[in-house]
C-alpha cells in the first residue's frame, strides 16, 4: 500500500461507474458536498486523469502549489481538498493523452505527495469503466469500499453488473448504488417523468445484493449550479442519505476491525512477552541450580 507520511485519511470511497455520461463526477461531487455538510474534514482525488471535471463543478480554478513536503491541495468554499490533474496544467483544455502506466504512476503519486493532512473521508473519482486507475485503486488504496453511478438504461445495468462482479472478485466491498436521472419532476404538476425509461436501479442493487440505493433526477438546477461551479449550493434534499448512511456504516466497521486486529497485536506481544520473561526466569532458574550442583560437586569431602 501507497505510505503517505504528510496524511491521515481515515477512510477512502471510490465512486465508479461502467461507463461514462451517467453522472459520476456530479454524484462524487454531491457525496463530499454532502459528508462535508456533516462535519466531516472531505478531500476529494480526482483519478479521472484524461477526463477530469471535479475542478470545475467547485468553482476551483487556482493551481495547486507544491513545496519540499509535497503538494498542496485545492479548497473548495466549504473546504473540501481537491487534487485534480486539471490544478496542475497552464490550461483546462490542455489534453491529457497519457498511457496507462504514466497514468497509474500520477495516480500513486497524487495519494503518495499530496498533504491530505487529516481527513475524515476521501474520495476517489474514478474514470468509467475497468481501466488501469480501477485496479490501482482496489489493489493499492485502503479503500472501505465503492459507490457505483449508473442511468436507467437497461444496456447501464448490465454494464455496473461488471464493475460490480469485478469488485467482489476483488474482495472490496460495494456499499450502495446511485442511479442518477432516474426521472424528471414537472414543476407544474409535480409528476414524475422516466425521461430515460424506467428505473433498473433498484432491481440491479437486489441482483447483486448492494445494500443501499438511491435515485437522483433529472434537475437543470443542478446542472446549472455544476456549469457555474456552485456545486456545494445545491440542496439535494435527503436523497442520497441512504448511501451516506451505508458510507458510515462500513467506516465504523473498518474502524472497529482495526481496533480488534490492533487488540489483538497488543495481546499477542504482551503474551510474547510474558513468555519470553518466563523462559528467562526458567533459564535464571537452570543456570543457578547447575552453578550449585557444581559448587557441589567441588567441594572436598569432610572426613
Amino acid at each position: 500500500m501507497p505510505k503517505n507520511a504528510r496524511k491521515n485519511v481515515s477512510h477512502i470511497v471510490g465512486v465508479v461507474s461502467g461507463k461514462g455520461g451517467v453522472g459520476k463526477s456530479l454524484v462524487t461531487s454531491l457525496l463530499a458536498s454532502e459528508m462535508r455538510k456533516r462535519g466531516f474534514k472531505v478531500g476529494i482525488l480526482d483519478a479521472d486523469i484524461t477526463g477530469p471535471s471535479i475542478p470545475k463543478t467547485f468553482g476551483v480554478s487556482n493551481r495547486v502549489s507544491a513545496d519540499a513536503d509535497g503538494i498542496n491541495p485545492a479548497l473548495s468554499n466549504s473546504g473540501i481538498k481537491i487534487m485534480s490533474i486539471n490544478l496542475m496544467l497552464p490550461q483546462d483544455d490542455i489534453p491529457v493523452a497519457w498511457r496507462g502506466p504514466v497514468i497509474t504512476g500520477i495516480l500513486k503519486q497524487f495519494w503518495e505527495e499530496t498533504n491530505w493532512e487529516d481527513l475524515d473521508y476521501l474520495f476517489v473519482d474514478m474514470p468509467p469503466g475497468t481501466s488501469d486507475v480501477f485496479l490501482t485503486v482496489m489493489q493499492t488504496f485502503p479503500i472501505d469500499g465503492i459507490v457505483t453511478v449508473s442511468a436507467p438504461q437497461e444496456l447501464v445495468a448490465m454494464i455496473v453488473g461488471k464493475a460490480v462482479n469485478l469488485a467482489h472478485d476483488m474482495d472490496v466491498s460495494v456499499l450502495g448504488l446511485v442511479e442518477n436521472m432516474a426521472y424528471f419532476k414537472c414543476d407544474e404538476c409535480s409528476k414524475e417523468h422516466y425521461i430515460f425509461g424506467e428505473p433498473q436501479g433498484r432491481f440491479v442493487a437486489k441482483r447483486y445484493q448492494i445494500p443501499a440505493y438511491a435515485t437522483l433526477p433529472l434537475d437543470p438546477a443542478f446542472a446549472h449550479l455544476c456549469d457555474m461551479g456552485k456545486v456545494e449550493e445545491y440542496d439535494v434534499d435527503h436523497k442520497l442519505d441512504t448511501i451516506i448512511e451505508q458510507i458510515e456504516l462500513a467506516a465504523k466497521q473498518a474502524d472497529e476491525k482495526k481496533a480488534a486486529e490492533k487488540a489483538a497485536s497488543a495481546n499477542a506481544d504482551a503474551a510474547g512477552a510474558a513468555d519470553e520473561k518466563a523462559a528467562d526466569t526458567a533459564n535464571a532458574a537452570a543456570s543457578t541450580n547447575a552453578g550449585a550442583d557444581a559448587a557441589q560437586g567441588s567441594a572436598p569431602e569432610q572426613h
